[in-house]
């Protein structure tokens, strides 16, 4: 079976907060920042399998610290875990005041990729090897995460047999 090192998929992002990015509370918007996330997320996924990678679930995005327009944001990314054609990738947001250079961890994310061949259907992934500490941390915890996100997927499908499709002025 073929492995890759969790530091293969490790990406880094960087941008200044400007004030279209923000709201009207004067924090930067989250579906902007989450738009980030999959992003920076979608190119880890693509490092480790190096075929098409598409998102299956945004897992959750934690928003812990407002990020300001005094700040600039850096996102950081890499794959924490790997099944057979699916990847969870992590994504760590850190805010970074530009006066005083104090960072916080603004937000938190776990993202599911499934590898795609030629014709779109799934494709085995290499098995991801964590190094450091975090990486293994992220990488012992990840099998309950995983089960989460199974329940989770089956719950979605079983409550979407009660939704409508039919529109209001119908």
């Amino acid at each position: 079976m073929e492995t890759k090192f969790v530091k293969e998929t490790r990406c880094f992002k960087v941008s200044r907060v400007f004030p279209p990015d923000v709201n009207s509370y004067n924090t930067m918007f989250g579906g902007k920042l989450m738009s980030y996330i999959d992003d920076i997320a979608s190119i880890s996924a693509t490092k480790l399998c190096r075929a098409t990678a598409v998102t299956a679930s945004t897992d959750s995005v934690d928003f812990l610290q407002p990020i300001r327009p005094t700040d600039c944001v850096s996102l950081e990314s890499f794959v924490t875990w790997t099944g057979r054609s699916s990847m969870e990738v992590f994504v760590k947001v850190i805010k970074e005041d530009l006066a005083s250079g104090e960072r916080k961890i603004a937000a938190t994310s776990f993202l599911t990729f499934v590898a795609l061949d030629e014709h779109n259907n799934p494709t085995p992934v290499p098995q991801i090897v964590p190094e450091t500490e975090e990486e293994s941390k992220l990488f012992e915890t990840a099998q309950r995460r995983a089960e989460m996100r199974k329940r989770r997927r089956e719950e979605s499908k079983q409550f979407a047999d009660y939704l409508l499709t039919k529109y209001p002025w119908e």
